[in-house]
């Protein structure tokens, strides 16, 4: 054997990922125990070289095409690369470092490479029109033929129709635009975790809470600093601008979060112009007049204009209550003292006091009742009386930080449904915000066994206090109200992922249009607001007393509290989004990037705007969501998922009036086999009508936010 194919036999054997059919792990889990850094590499370009020959192979198939020696295997090839990208593209968001962002760096134009290789490849295109034009004379079933559908669109809507010229004009943008994206979510990263500032007095953090102070405590003691370290994670931001009662510091921390990567050293102004220029050429390549137009295609929206229509409507509904929330507001500041027009960094102070004050509820007297091992058994039980989900933690499933855990996951019958993973705290190398993710989606064999999928959830949640030296001031994590609410919304993707019954993992799961995704996590949010659901958990952590019937009724109060304005500022995003994306021309700077970004997101936002414009910040520099992520001209989807969780969570509370309980058997079943089992094997909004027996309205999310 020659000494180069022994090194790199040596090499595969050593690397956990070349093994990868025969991990002996519980479930096939992934061993993140010998997954080390330098295995990566190797690892994607083997998968690399190994998908490209599975395609080669396809093409040279000397066979008729057929729906199972094209389709399906077209669907099964690249296997190894999607263990490496899943194990990779994840650990990236939630553990990563400095070897793994350069890495990534190094990464992106091979894989946009890779991919683009691929979807030009005629041979292969070729064999997919083959089935398709004999498709209405194939025996498929709904599944195979939405599959045989979604390929060869989405080959066709990639560029397979085009010239050799068009083809290799795609090549190059594709790669710019994957190159700018990363460039542009590296930057973000890289400003959150740049900026600290170090107060030095006690004094100055009068208004917080003795948790958020003692976490500010422990971040300057890990830096090897005395006294309280401000950063930009939502773990200080977020008290930060609701508590404190330092206006100055409180500005400060605004301005550092709102002008991240606005000028500077992660400046991201030159990329924002550059990645939508680009995505307006990848249109025009397309014959399609902006990109949003290319992008809506196969979402419920489907138009440009359904989009902008949608936005309009709420803008209608809403900005009235929102103009009216905002004069209530600063009318109570000025009647406590305060001097001048509310500003950005005062909205959430004088927010909390004016809720307070209404309400006479908090933050700091709800979390006792919200001790973080009370709600995940919470959010658990919610799984079982809806779908007899139960989870079992099992630590021989190996995790990828000390701090995750792992579970079984299994139905009514015992039957093995899923692994799932939560990760729930801050820590350096974790990106900002909540997310769910799979590490391994869900697929049917050929013969007939059901491969069942790895899931995780990823929050920030507020972290326990450490005792000190003698053994005091310890406390359990204890969340917000909000906190709990995203931990349903995180978990609600989850369900989604792991109770998927599909025959193609392309379909399953998550694998949705993404104004649909969002469905059954803002679905999942509403039972926070049940007392029969609040009654299985929220007790304090000390006494055990359930949460008492006054603050129930005081937070239902309180649920259309500054509704409106949170509807506006989600608007405000959709706007600023199918601003940049449905640009007919580029974007030219005529003299000064910055000034000239600036002025284009400021006019985009105005028609919902309900507060100052604050120079030197913007929005659009670290909107990783449309610049790095997968919502470019899609934003608004958080809206149109809302509009549709309104509704079908009515269908719900109807049922608890008729039958007795939310967690209503009949309506869950009709909710799980519809929609969360479902994935992407049929037109979204025919499965809804299927739930719910007709179309959504508007009428219960105007009702739910106290406008009707």
């Amino acid at each position: 054997m020659a000494f180069a194919a022994m090194a790199l036999m040596g090499c595969q054997q050593k690397n956990p990922f070349f093994n990868y059919q025969n991990w002996n792990t519980p479930h096939g889990t992934y061993p993140f125990n010998d997954i080390k850094v330098e295995h990566y590499m190797p690892a994607f370009e083997e998968g690399m070289k190994q998908g490209l020959a599975e395609i080669d192979a396809i093409v040279a198939n000397t066979e008729e095409p057929t729906f199972e020696n094209t389709i399906e295997a077209y669907t099964n090839s690249g296997h190894l690369l999607e263990v490496v990208a899943s194990c990779f593209y994840n650990l990236a968001s939630a553990e990563t470092n400095e070897q793994m962002q350069e890495l990534e760096v190094e990464l992106s134009p091979k894989l946009s490479e890779y991919s683009t290789t691929i979807r030009l490849n005629e041979g292969l295109f070729q064999r997919i029109k083959a089935v398709y034009d004999q498709r209405e004379s194939l025996d498929l079933n709904p599944e195979q033929r939405k599959l045989l559908d979604d390929i060869y669109e989405g080959f066709a809507n990639n560029g397979a129709n085009l010239s050799p010229e068009g083809k290799e004009q795609l090549r190059e943008l594709s790669m710019r635009l994957s190159n700018l994206t990363t460039a542009y979510g590296q930057n973000v990263l890289k400003a959150t975790n740049a900026w600290t500032y170090l107060v030095t007095d006690e004094n100055d953090l009068s208004g917080l809470n003795d948790d958020t102070k003692a976490m500010m405590k422990a971040n300057a003691e890990k830096q090897g600093q005395e006294g309280w370290l401000m950063d930009l994670k939502p773990t200080t931001y977020i008290p930060f601008m609701k508590d404190c009662d330092n206006r100055a510091l409180r500005e400060k921390l605004y301005m550092a979060y709102n002008s991240r990567c606005v000028g500077g050293e992660f400046d991201n102004t030159a990329n924002i112009v550059e990645i939508a220029n680009t995505r307006l050429q990848l249109a025009k390549l397309f014959d399609k007049p902006t990109y949003a137009v290319k992008s809506l295609h196969k979402t419920c929206a489907e138009k440009q204009e359904t989009v902008m229509s949608f936005l309009d409507q709420l803008r209608d509904a809403y900005m009235p209550a929102a103009r009216k929330e905002m004069k209530e507001l600063q009318e109570y500041a000025q009647s406590i003292g305060f001097k001048g027009q509310i500003q950005p960094w005062d909205f959430s102070y004088y927010s909390k006091k004016l809720k307070d004050a209404k309400y006479s509820i908090s933050d700091d007297v709800l979390r006792p009742y919200f001790e973080l091992e009370a709600v995940k058994q919470g959010v658990f039980g919610l799984a079982k009386r809806l779908y007899g989900l139960t989870f079992v933690e099992n630590k021989n499933i190996q995790v990828y930080h000390p701090e995750v855990c792992a579970y079984e996951v299994f139905d009514a019958e015992g039957n093995f449904v899923a692994v799932y993973y939560a990760d729930f705290h801050p820590r350096e190398g974790k990106r900002g915000g909540a997310w769910m993710n799979d590490f391994k989606p869900q697929w049917r064999e050929k013969d007939g066994t059901d491969s069942r999928p790895h899931i995780v959830n990823v929050m920030n949640f507020t972290r326990p206090v450490q005792a000190d030296a003698e053994g005091k001031g310890g406390k359990p994590a204890l969340l917000t109200y909000d906190e709990v609410r995203t931990f349903l919304h995180e978990f609600g993707h989850g369900l989604h992922g792991m109770l998927t019954k599909c025959q193609y993992a392309a379909l399953s799961g998550t694998n949705v249009p993404r104004d649909f995704v969002e469905l059954p996590s803002q679905f999942n949010e509403n039972f926070i607001d049940e007392k029969e659901f609040l009654d299985t958990f929220a007790k304090h952590y000390e006494d055990g007393n359930a949460l008492p019937q006054e603050l129930l009724d005081k937070m239902h109060a309180s649920q259309t509290y500054h509704a409106a304005y949170a509807c506006v500022r989600q608007l405000s995003f959709g706007y600023l989004d199918m601003a940049w994306h449905t640009l007919t021309a580029p974007f030219e700077v005529k003299k000064d990037t910055l000034a000239e970004v600036i002025a284009f997101g400021n006019k985009a936002m105005e028609q919902v705007q309900v507060m100052p414009d604050i120079p030197g910040t913007q929005m659009e520099t670290a909107f990783t969501h449309i610049f790095s992520g997968g919502y470019a001209a899609g934003y608004y989807s958080y809206k149109w998922s809302e509009l549709l969780d309104a509704d079908a969570f009515a269908q719900f509370q109807a049922a608890k009036l008729e039958r007795g309980s939310i967690f209503d058997q009949q309506e869950a079943d009709l909710f799980r086999t519809n929609i969360l089992e479902r994935g992407g094997t049929e037109e979204p909004m025919a499965l809804y009508r299927r739930f719910r027996g007709g179309e959504p309205t508007i009428d219960a999310l105007l009702k739910r936010d106290g406008l009707k």
